[in-house]
């Protein structure tokens, strides 16, 4: 396996949330990400845009910390990723939302529970999780829905408890791999609508998407991916796909760079291309991953617990008693039908 033995000298700033300083990803022999560098301020909202196979799924992942570049230093937080051991990584992405196109819900949970799982794992206490799910369910506009599982809800409705799961905790940033792929348009738009008011709470926004049309309504910054370089960089820009560019073959063009002796050999790359340059092997199942978890059996004790309250089965408007204090860290917003 090769290793990450780059060692970034880059200043890190007080209001940098993320920076990439020269950063190299390899799948397979294959560059998908080649000598980026990009700076996201504390608080920005941006878009990363470009064809399929332009490597924006891969700069999610590298920021997850499920891929460390192959070269390069990638800092998120201020925290070094390319160093970082693997027993870091949990608590590292407690301090991260994500949202995902599939929505990855726990399907044998409720609403209501599947807002709670992302604060037990983080040992919120009984209380607290009483009261800040119920808010984050009515600010996403699902108070009335808080039993119902995810097979019963709309798309939309799913990518919302999505959003309210990866808001629950206050995120410093929010990573989002085309929240809207699955989505109408009306849809979309309310999603968008909801990550702006997370941003305009201090929460950076990063929203990876191939919706063109959301790129150009919003006027946030955006950085265009092309063959795994960054093609451009644009305060309030859009987006217009070039026809000409169709889809990248990262392999392809690997070699034709070797040929042309634009790049060095990189060698053999595992798919994940992790660092075991400090002693521990990768291991990319390290965490479970939302769509393979099973409910323990203490969920069937979870209302007798204290962590889930009984509410009256009358109106569903009357579902949660509104908690003003605990509203206030979610701001003014109403969902809109």
């Amino acid at each position: 396996m090769k290793k990450n033995n780059s060692r970034s000298t880059v200043k890190l700033q007080d209001d940098d949330a993320i920076v990439l300083d020269n950063v190299t990803h390899i799948y397979t022999n294959a560059p998908v990400l080649k000598n980026v560098s990009l700076r996201i301020k504390k608080g920005e909202f941006v878009f990363i845009v470009g064809v399929s196979g332009s490597g924006k799924s891969t700069l999610i992942k590298l920021l997850l910390r499920e891929l460390v570049a192959t070269k390069g230093g990638v800092y998120v937080l201020g925290e070094n990723l390319s160093t970082m051991k693997h027993r870091r990584v949990p608590a590292f992405r407690r301090r991260l939302g994500v949202v995902f196109q599939d929505f990855r819900l726990l399907k044998d949970m409720n609403v209501y529970e599947n807002v709670a799982f992302a604060q037990r794992v983080t040992q919120v206490p009984a209380k607290n999780i009483a009261k800040s799910v119920p808010a984050i369910l009515k600010y996403v506009g699902l108070a009335g829905k808080y039993r119902v599982k995810p097979r019963n809800l709309s798309g939309g409705e799913q990518q919302r408890v999505a959003l309210a799961r990866a808001f629950v905790n206050q995120p410093e940033i929010l990573l989002c791999d085309e929240p809207t792929g699955n989505l109408d348009p009306a849809n979309s738009q309310e999603i968008m609508r909801l990550l702006e008011k997370f941003n305009e709470r201090g929460t950076t926004v990063v929203v990876v998407t191939h919706n063109k049309e959301i790129v150009n309504q919003m006027h946030k910054r955006v950085i265009v991916l092309h063959k795994g370089v960054i093609e451009s960089d644009v305060e309030s820009g859009e987006y217009e796909p070039k026809e000409e560019y169709g889809t990248y073959d990262a392999a392809e063009d690997y070699r034709s760079l070797l040929e042309n002796g634009d790049l060095e050999d990189f060698g053999e790359m595992d798919d994940y291309g992790e660092d075991d340059d400090y002693g521990e092997e990768a291991d990319p199942d390290q965490e479970e991953s939302y769509e393979d978890y099973e409910a323990p059996d203490d969920y069937e004790d979870y209302e007798s617990q204290g962590d889930y309250e009984s509410y009256a089965d009358d109106e569903d408007a009357q579902a949660y008693e509104e908690d003003d204090d605990t509203l206030e860290k979610y701001g003014d917003y109403e969902y809109e039908d």
